[in-house]
């Protein structure tokens, strides 16, 4: 017998030269290493979810003013979504139902390299921010029931600080994740099932959507970040 790896997938080369029933034990390892390989692939394609910069930049967009200027590109050496905000916002969503018993965690990075000029992000007239992380669960049947959080990249909060949206109240909880200078590279890894149920109150199964976004729009002002490396995974 002799083994050999192609592609990342196991082969098994039977070489079976004394017997029928020899052949037929070959045979049967074959088809348990084929089964076994493809299982393994499966689950590991199904934990883990890389949302390449290609990806997000073709996730439906959602205006709420003008909007966001969202294009690919490579900073440095490391491809990422450039976003850049003139007094606008729109977001890029990505809407599909997400099991959050099978891939809780979600990770990104993203930089900063302008941020918005505002007064008090707490406010109606402050709520602008360089960079956001989106996640949306509808809670019910109606509009009403949304619940979401936004994970932002604060100018004024120490990171954990969470505070209700100035426009849709306690719907929507607003988590500073970051709160470092403009300029460097930050990863975040999120808990999302931990966080909802921190936040909420209660244990959600899955989320409905997932989005980055960068508005300036309150403000009247500028913000200038990049995404990159989004991913769902199992831990």
């Amino acid at each position: 017998r002799e083994l050999y790896r192609n592609n990342s997938v196991l082969s098994v080369v039977c070489i079976c030269l004394i017997t029928s029933n020899e052949a037929i034990m070959c045979m049967r390892a074959t088809l348990s290493s084929i089964l076994f390989t493809t299982i393994f692939l499966s689950v590991n394609a199904h934990a883990n979810s890389v949302f390449t910069p290609e990806q997000v930049a073709n996730w439906k967009e959602k205006s709420f003013l003008d909007n966001t200027q969202y294009s690919v590109v490579n900073k440095g050496e490391q491809p990422a979504i450039l976003a850049n905000s003139a007094g606008a916002a729109s977001g890029l969503f990505y809407e599909k139902d997400i099991d959050l018993n099978k891939t809780p965690w979600l990770s990104w990075s993203w930089k900063v390299d302008t941020f918005p000029t505002i007064s008090d992000e707490k406010t109606k007239q402050g709520d602008d921010f360089a960079a956001r992380v989106y996640i949306v669960v509808r809670d019910g049947w109606t509009i009403l029931s949304t619940r979401a959080i936004s994970y932002v990249w604060s100018q004024q909060h120490p990171e954990d600080t969470a505070w209700p949206n100035p426009f849709t109240g306690d719907k929507a909880m607003m988590l500073s994740v970051e709160n470092g200078q403009a300029g460097e590279w930050k990863t975040e890894k999120r808990n999302l099932k931990e966080d909802l149920k921190r936040l909420f109150g209660k244990d959600f199964d899955k989320i409905d959507a997932i989005a980055i976004m960068t508005d300036a729009d309150n403000s009247k002002s500028e913000a200038v970040s990049y995404y990159s490396n989004l991913t769902l995974s199992a831990e």
